[in-house]
């Protein structure tokens, strides 16, 4: 891929940034180093947890950011930059701190996945696509990931692309649902340019270009011995489609020895219809052929299947996954926590709201995720303004920020901090993980959830609490706000 022509993606902004860029200047404020934290308020589809992705599209485009001669000319023309602001831009570059949480981590309503240091026009104007990349494949990845866990072991593959929000929702939603734990896409592009593993076979178009359905499935067999997996859904599935793949696979490839092979169904009653194919691809010694579903598929779907006994080893699962159909917007949000002041003492800041949960957490923060040495679990998330320190040797009360009176005393347990440095002083400083390794990773880490947080329904609230002094700074800027 040509990728040194890809897009300039730094004018993927809202004007309000442009516009607040040029007043900060006008005031002065364009070195003041500002805080602002990424965090969403809801599990989408009522979870009990999301998945963090997202972030190595984020470096890309910070290592990237610079405004052109024709960007600079293009908001000349709006006549409302100063000129010195738009010299500003024309030789600006990233030269702020961010931190992350890694991707493939479970993460919670409130906690700050991406903390940006910088100075103020910086900040500000990165928050777009900041929200974009973290928004959207967080959305993928978690659905994917709920897709996934419902399939409980069987393989599943993404297969959306034709109905994807776009050509950037199909090719980076492909990536987003392989952190989630799918095995591969129908998405060429994305393995071109991730290695997110893509593959497929056929469409009920090759099926009715042949004179049969029996001439069809010989002629795929012939041609791909080692991939043959036969679409027996074009007519009629247990009258023609299966016996004629047994009848391919029986003349094609039993002489050469070959006993992998599949046939998939992609409409009707596939509990019925995956069980009366297995018997008869049983009888007739095809017992490793595997069963491949697709058609309209989502978690509670394929979880209603498999109790009804459907036999189904691969599910490809199209638009309800790429799109997050079901609750199709994860709801981050970008917002400012504290600024230095010119002595740089870290100043917090808050935003109050008579809606309790817009109400935001001030100050530059840790994030902690605490573990319970004999099980391994994850017991709760919890935050600290940046300066503290963690002692996990010694107990560690926690309690429920809004419910203070519920409270809960830790003691064998291990604080581990989650975010990482990505960026400092403007150079990059974080090693990115492969695709695969970040998989893996995402698997793990939702390993250490308890059961009840993982449910589908009503799962259990998992806690992310707030240290004293947080609390209590919290508390005193809510009260100077009266």
């Amino acid at each position: 891929m040509k990728t040194e022509e890809k897009l300039n993606m730094t004018m993927l902004c809202d004007f309000y940034e442009l516009t607040m860029g040029n007043g900060y200047f006008q005031a002065g404020y364009q070195d003041r180093i500002t805080y602002f934290d990424v965090f969403f308020r809801d599990v989408p589809d009522k979870g009990g947890f999301a998945v963090c992705a997202g972030l190595s599209q984020l470096i890309d485009y910070i290592q990237n950011l610079h405004f052109s001669a024709e960007d600079i000319e293009f908001l000349r023309g709006k006549q409302l930059f100063s000129e010195e602001f738009l010299q500003f831009l024309a030789d600006f570059r990233f030269t702020g701190d961010l931190y992350a949480i890694p991707e493939g981590t479970p993460i919670f309503p409130r906690e700050p996945v991406v903390t940006v240091r910088a100075p103020a026009i910086q900040a500000q104007l990165i928050e777009t696509f900041t929200l974009l990349a973290v928004n959207h494949q967080s959305l993928i990845a978690t659905k994917a990931n709920r897709i996934v866990r419902a399939a409980q072991g069987r393989t599943v593959l993404e297969f959306g692309s034709r109905r994807a929000q776009g050509a950037d929702g199909a090719i980076s939603g492909a990536r987003a649902a392989y952190i989630g734990g799918c095995k591969g896409t129908a998405c060429t592009i994305s393995d071109q340019l991730y290695g997110v593993p893509a593959g497929g076979t056929m469409a009920h178009s090759w099926v009715q270009m042949f004179d049969s359905e029996y001439e069809a499935f010989k002629k795929y067999c012939e041609i791909y011995p080692t991939n043959a997996t036969l679409l027996v859904d074009t007519y009629n599935v247990l009258k023609s489609g299966v016996p004629n793949a047994i009848r391919a696979f029986n003349e094609v490839l039993r002489p050469k020895g070959i006993t992998k092979c599949g046939i998939r169904l992609d409409s009707g009653d596939m509990a019925y219809l995956t069980r009366e194919a297995r018997k008869m691809l049983d009888a007739a010694g095809w017992t490793e052929c595997q069963i491949s579903a697709s058609n309209s598929l989502d978690e509670y779907i394929i979880q209603d299947l498999l109790r009804q006994g459907a036999q189904i080893d691969m599910f490809g699962v199209g638009e309800r996954m790429i799109t997050a159909r079901s609750e199709p917007v994860f709801g981050g949000v970008y917002k400012l926590v504290a600024i230095e002041d010119d002595q740089g003492n870290i100043i917090p800041k808050i935003k109050v709201s008579e809606n309790v949960n817009k109400i935001t957490t001030p100050h530059f923060k840790k994030v902690y995720r605490l573990y319970d040495r004999a099980t391994g679990k994850a017991e709760a998330d919890y935050l600290t303004v940046w300066d503290e320190q963690v002692d996990d040797k010694q107990p560690l009360e926690l309690f429920d920020p809004r419910s203070t009176w519920k409270r809960k005393t830790l003691t064998d347990f291990e604080a581990r901090p989650l975010q990482v440095p990505v960026f400092l002083g403007g150079k990059l400083v974080y090693q990115e993980p492969t695709l695969q390794q970040i998989q893996a990773y995402c698997k793990e880490q939702v390993d250490t959830l308890w059961d009840e947080v993982k449910r589908f329904e009503n799962p259990h609230n998992y806690y992310v609490d707030l240290s004293q002094k947080l609390w209590d700074i919290k508390q005193e800027l809510l009260r100077q706000s009266r």
